[in-house]
């Protein structure tokens, strides 16, 4: 039961993307320690007793110099016979509980373990985490005041950036690694083997100064066999006119490498560039509002606050209840599946773009899917007739949505869609301690997780053209655990409700 209960390890062979499966791995950790605890004492058991029968057949001295007279004193004789059957029977009642039972419950139990996929999904989690955050490893490895990486995991995400050519930050993490180990820091890897990996990074790939002098030793420098490792004269150009003993690699400096659209998406996941003026925000308003008149809002008008004035995006607090979310996450659960993205070439495909598990529910799953969807119809005015099904997403470990359009096809895979999606409900369903946010890198906007609460944006003008203001990304998980709700409604059948205009600019 226990095997069946966890077959979402082995049949999705991916937990890492969901905060929830990750969060059964505890449950998995708890029993599969159990099954080892029992199998070693069984081990041990077994081991005692041959070594037992061991002891008793030494304790006879084997009689050599003269066998007939040592066999011909009864108490050997008996002494003898009787360890020897001894050694007899616990060899047999060895054999016969044969270890083989324990090693296939042991067996089992493995096969819903995470895979090396997990470890390395896990990695460029903390990695991602690392770049769009700008955190220094060794803050990083010490995030938790009680639970530090040792010298081999530090150097385990240096090869995993390192696989992955995210040269710098395998370089700082090789810096953390060489750090412990100088501080004596019990650890299989030698200063030799990551001193190896360092020699691999190709400096020629760079485009900013190396911090030679910090990553290594004194003892250990050695600046023109490097300079012969890069076969190239990058480094060394770089570093003309400047004192290369004395630089340092920051988080700060990966933002050179990064495309054009990043650094304003990750700002903004920082907390920083957000370009609302106080001006433009003295004039954004909160109101209670009925829908123009909607029989599902005129004795419990929804909470409306304007969060964006251009384009206008709002918010709708308390949209859906404690009880009603539990419900939608429950009956996600089951059908949670790695979200993918559409590539012309491939088609669906998981892509790092996409670092989640989503589901979608329809209305006959449950009245609570329903009532759901009739208040984002009640909310928005729109018609729902060729909304898209409720689509509810879990976040993994750094899970993250990278810039994008929700209007174009290539945003979502699983949907075959028939014209564009005119509109966006974007629902919270739980807080996020850290990170998390949805930012516009357009418009400099970054909005909250707040449990419960929806926000609204149409992704198209009026004219019918995208409105290229409404790019955005959902932040890397932090800390928490984000489950989300997305509801796209199409322009089909909104002819009336949300006329168009003859201006490209409306």
């Amino acid at each position: 039961m226990l095997i069946s209960h966890w077959t979402f390890c082995t049949a999705k062979n991916e937990i890492y993307s969901s905060t929830d499966h990750m969060t059964q791995l505890i449950g998995i950790k708890k029993h599969f320690s159990q099954c080892l605890g029992n199998y070693i004492a069984a081990l041990e058991n077994q081991t005692c007793l041959l070594k037992r029968v061991l002891q008793g057949l030494d304790s006879i001295s084997d009689g050599s110099k003269d066998p007939e007279k040592f066999i011909s004193n009864p108490l050997i004789a008996y002494k003898l016979v009787r360890q020897l059957r001894n050694a007899g029977t616990v060899i047999e009642e060895v054999t016969k509980k044969s270890m083989s039972e324990d090693l296939k419950v042991l067996t089992s139990k493995a096969q819903v373990l995470p895979s090396e996929s997990d470890l390395e999904g896990i990695a460029m989690a903390m990695l991602r985490l690392q770049d769009v955050y700008r955190i220094d490893p060794k803050n990083l490895s010490g995030l938790e005041n009680t639970l530090t990486l040792d010298p081999d995991e530090t150097f385990h995400i240096a090869v995993v950036a390192y696989q992955n050519q995210k040269f710098q930050s395998a370089t700082l993490w090789i810096q953390e690694t060489l750090r412990k180990l100088d501080e004596g820091a019990d650890a299989m890897v030698t200063k030799q083997e990551v001193l190896h990996l360092l020699d691999s990074v190709p400096f020629q790939a760079w485009n900013l100064p190396i911090a030679l002098g910090q990553l290594l030793p004194p003892d250990l420098i050695n600046l023109k066999s490097l300079l012969q490792l890069a076969q190239s004269n990058s480094l060394l150009e770089n570093m003309k006119g400047q004192n290369s003993m004395h630089l340092s690699i920051s988080p700060s400096d990966f933002s050179a490498l990064s495309p054009p659209w990043h650094s304003e998406y990750e700002a903004l996941c920082r907390g920083e560039s957000i370009k609302m003026t106080p001006e433009r925000e003295k004039k954004l308003a909160c109101r209670y509002t009925t829908g123009g008149g909607n029989p599902l809002l005129i004795y419990a008008p929804a909470k409306e606050e304007e969060e964006w004035d251009q384009p206008l995006i709002l918010r709708y607090h308390d949209l859906l209840s404690i009880s009603d979310i539990e419900v939608i996450k429950r009956l996600s659960r089951p059908k949670l599946d790695r979200a993918t993205v559409s590539d012309p070439v491939a088609g669906k495909m998981v892509s790092m773009v996409r670092v989640s598990k989503s589901a979608w529910l329809s209305e006959d799953e449950s009245p609570v899917v329903a009532r759901a969807n009739q208040r984002i119809a009640a909310i928005t005015g729109l018609d729902m007739e060729t909304a898209e099904e409720l689509q509810v997403a879990n976040y993994g470990i750094g899970g993250q949505y990278e810039p994008h359009y929700d209007s174009r096809l290539t945003n979502d895979s699983s949907v075959e869609l028939r014209d564009e999606r005119i509109a966006t409900v974007l629902v919270y369903m739980t807080d996020v301690e850290v990170g998390g946010a949805t930012v516009f890198p357009n418009i400099g906007a970054a909005l909250q997780p707040k449990r419960g609460s929806a926000v609204v944006w149409f992704n198209l003008l009026k004219s019918g053209e995208e409105d290229a203001r409404t790019l955005h990304a959902a932040c890397p998980v932090f800390a928490g655990n984000k489950w989300v709700a997305n509801k796209w409604i199409h322009t089909r059948g909104q002819e009336f409700r949300r006329r168009c205009s003859l201006s490209m600019f409306d």
